[in-house]
């Protein structure tokens, strides 16, 4: 049973293998992600886990002064290893469970079951005990097994598990392959930095990175397929319009990993406007990071945002009419709203600087609105 100050340390994004981090981050790090995965996608766990398995062993060959080769399977590890005797029998099968449950799991159109992920993150737990057991600090304390909570799959979609543990899996081959070459063990370590904090919550995993000449930027997990509304870039929304129009540059996936000579893409335009919208696309980026936290931060909430700002629309705020005698200063822009159907708060657009879509209305006129809006949220 699982007991309150468990389930507190995990809202605070704290995982069951935290305390592998002394010995390995990146082995600890890859164990996170598996936790992650199992509730989220039990196939992914289940064939990633051998990833895990195989470092450990690849571990036990460097200490134990094993030859290994780049393309030993995982089987041959085993069996080397056993052959060896450095492996007992519990260890043996623990490790041909994972193994062929990650084959399955890789190769078989069947749905995996959360109880198959759990076996084999007990299976995993019954080999990183026996590690530490045998190769680990003798101070070091090896928590009881616990199953992960239901909810351990923290909202993270499929893709962005498999991101995060590929990125991680790159972590541990740099790390082993430092190893290998005689690396020291402090230096090894401590190349391995933890990640931003904001990569512990969905949606916050880089999924790419965009450039232009020596500079980068990096898009989040949750904008990969965001759409690039032009009025949100001030200096390059012609530009985007121009680009929209040849079906270019419409949603974040489409932009190129390179924005230099973008601007081919349609005429009239220079390099200059490559620029402007890189610079564009950081201060987005900020901007749709902020707003993410503050969502998942007050889930529930509903909110209108203006640039990097925001209005909490609360039941009553909702209900006040867009009219003259409401808000002053904007006629033009309620005529067209009402003719829209849009007639209160509450059926504003969240994204308010769409307003800019109606005639005659500037941003000078949204922002005006959106003031006004701040200073009734007590209403």
């Amino acid at each position: 049973m699982y007991t309150e100050s468990w389930i507190f340390v995990r809202k605070n994004n704290t995982y069951f293998y935290k305390f592998l981090e002394p010995i390995s981050k990146e082995l600890a790090y890859l164990a996170r992600e598996l936790e992650n995965s199992i509730y989220s996608s039990p196939r992914t766990m289940l064939t990633h886990a051998r990833t895990f398995a195989e470092a450990i062993l690849q571990q036990v060959m460097l200490i134990e002064k094993v030859a290994d080769t780049p393309y030993i399977t995982l089987k041959e590890r085993i069996d080397l290893l056993s052959d060896n005797e450095y492996l007992n029998q519990e260890i043996i099968d623990a490790l041909h469970f994972i193994r062929m449950s990650g084959n399955k799991a890789a190769h078989d159109t069947r749905k995996f079951r959360y109880s198959e992920a759990l076996l084999s993150w007990e299976a995993i737990y019954t080999i990183v005990q026996w590690y530490i057991e045998v190769y680990g600090p003798v101070e070091l304390d090896i928590p009881e097994y616990q199953d992960p909570e239901p909810d351990s799959g923290n909202g993270f979609e499929i893709a962005e598990l498999e991101a995060r543990l590929k990125n991680m899996e790159n972590l541990i081959k740099a790390s082993l392959n430092q190893q290998q070459e005689g690396t020291a063990k402090d230096e090894v370590a401590a190349t391995a930095e933890e990640p931003p904090q904001e990569a512990e919550l969905p949606g916050f995993t880089t999924i790419r990175s965009i450039t232009y000449k020596e500079k980068s930027l990096e898009v989040p997990y949750f904008l990969r397929d965001a759409f690039l509304l032009p009025q949100r870039f001030e200096k390059s929304e012609r530009f985007l319009v121009k680009l929209g129009a040849e079906q270019e540059a419409r949603i974040m996936s489409e932009l190129p990993r390179d924005l230099e000579g973008l601007h081919k893409q349609v005429k009239r335009y220079n390099e200059k406007n490559d620029e402007n919208l890189f610079e564009e696309l950081k201060i987005y980026i900020k901007e749709e990071t902020a707003r993410r936290k503050t969502m998942l931060d007050r889930p529930g909430e509903l909110f209108l945002f203006y640039k990097e700002d925001y209005v909490i629309v609360t039941e009553e705020l909702a209900k006040v009419p867009l009219i003259t005698d409401e808000f002053t200063g904007s006629p033009s822009l309620f005529r067209q709203l009402n003719q829209d159907q849009i007639e209160t708060v509450g059926q504003l657009p969240r994204e308010l600087v769409i307003l800019a879509k109606y005639e005659n209305v500037g941003v000078g006129t949204i922002e005006k609105l959106f003031e006004q809006l701040k200073g009734r949220q007590g209403v």
